[in-house]
């Protein structure tokens, strides 16, 4: 039997990967074409694939949370502005 402590932090690992995996899946379809843009940008200034991923993660996850928060449809021109942004976060995202 797992302990809730154990099933939260497997629960934040699933979430972190199946939002590694959106990105994954943004940035081979280049679509939206920021993604791809970004992990360029971010490899180019210095940051490993792997944090560029969560960074951009992050920002994913931050449209998500305000989706659900405003009951609202994704924002996907927000999206793409705060992926251009990186490194900088959205505010409250990191």
């Amino acid at each position: 039997m797992r302990q809730p402590a154990q099933e939260s932090m497997d629960d934040e690992a699933f979430a972190e990967q199946t939002l590694i995996e959106a990105i994954e899946n943004q940035i081979e379809a280049e679509d939206p074409p920021a993604a791809k843009a970004t992990l360029n940008k971010l490899t180019l200034v210095g940051y490993e694939r792997e944090e560029s991923l969560h960074l951009m993660a992050l920002v994913l996850a931050h449209e998500i949370a305000a989706m659900l928060r405003e009951d609202r449809p994704f924002d996907g021109a927000w999206y793409e502005r705060a992926l251009r942004a990186l490194p900088e976060l959205p505010e409250a995202a990191g």
